[in-house]
């Protein structure tokens, strides 16, 4: 009885073990899936990074950054994109901020809460996770691209606009554009598009004209944040740089879910993409089926966000200067 019980116990501790070494392990793609956390004036935040294998000493690799949506954590977003994997196949750092529950029940991102300062003390301890992983990992702070989904992304413009020299390419998916609201209550209401972007002040307008370029994924029966948010961030990047739209193209692949895909010109350059996908929801298009917040059957917007960053690495970043 009594080694009966010892081996009950040794396959019990196995598998405890085992449990939590799972919850180490990172989303698929093979690399290390590294730990870190930065402090501010809004606290501290912990972040993931994903490193892909083989990075020799003193390799510089292009850095993304990927801001969840609210009900995600660092792991979960890693999971639903799948975005380790492309990385792990092009070589390049994917860096996950998460959220405190503390500082916001939900896990969303504070980026509405202007009025008290709370957005921007988030972003400013976003900001020094970059700085971090450029200093600790050797990133490489010429080519740095940053997306996110729904609060994500509207944290993520809310960082371009106030950093716009550090990021070389701006993915909003199912997001709102900065100038929409300024607290929860008037949050809420731009999500159901019934909020205006406001005009940039003209202080504000030198530094518009040096935004990244953007590319907006939205859903075309999105009940969450209305599809009217995307194309006020397309519009906003549009006017900021004098560019007209070239027109919208069809496009679908395989069976998965058509898009429209509209380009923002001035000249020769693309300051604005706008895709649009009439049948997703409030969801991360082409993500991992097992995953809340993700339509396996949407065109793969992990590919397209990557291809757009690599496009304006490869260019310098000078689309848009």
């Amino acid at each position: 009885m009594f080694e009966r019980n010892l081996r009950t116990l040794a396959r019990g501790t196995a598998r405890a073990g085992k449990s939590a070494a799972a919850a180490r392990k990172p989303p698929p793609g093979a690399g290390d899936w590294l730990a870190g956390v930065v402090m501010g004036m809004a606290g501290a935040r912990r972040y993931r990074l994903y490193r892909p294998p083989g990075v020799a000493f003193g390799e510089r690799l292009p850095l993304l950054v990927m801001l969840h949506g609210c009900g995600q954590d660092a792991k979960s977003f890693a999971a639903s994109t799948r975005m380790n994997r492309i990385a792990a196949r092009e070589r390049f750092l994917v860096l996950y901020p998460e959220q405190d529950r503390l500082a916001n029940a939900q896990g969303c991102w504070n980026w509405f809460d202007t009025q008290s300062g709370r957005a921007a003390a988030e972003a400013e301890l976003i900001m020094k996770a970059v700085d971090q992983v450029c200093m600790l990992y050797t990133a490489d702070r010429e080519r740095v691209a940053i997306a996110g989904l729904s609060a994500g992304a509207s944290m993520a413009a809310l960082l371009v606009t106030r950093h716009p020299g550090r990021f070389r390419a701006l993915v909003m998916h199912s997001g709102i554009p900065p100038g929409t609201a300024h607290s929860g209550v008037s949050a809420l209401g731009a999500m159901h598009g019934v909020r205006a972007t406001r005009p940039l002040p003209a202080t504000a307008e030198s530094m518009a004209a040096h935004w990244p370029p953007l590319m907006v994924i939205h859903g075309g029966v999105d009940r969450v944040v209305s599809t009217h948010n995307g194309h006020a961030a397309v519009k906003a990047w549009a006017e900021a740089a004098g560019a007209r739209a070239a027109g919208g193209r069809s496009i679908q692949r395989g069976g998965r879910y058509p898009m429209t895909v509209t380009d923002y010109k001035r000249k020769a350059d693309t300051v604005a993409t706008l895709v649009e996908v009439g049948k997703l929801g409030h969801a991360w298009s082409g993500g991992a089926a097992s995953q809340p917040y993700s339509d396996v059957q949407g065109p793969d917007a992990s590919r397209m966000l990557w291809a757009f960053a690599a496009r304006q690495f490869r260019s310098g970043g000078q689309d848009h200067a």
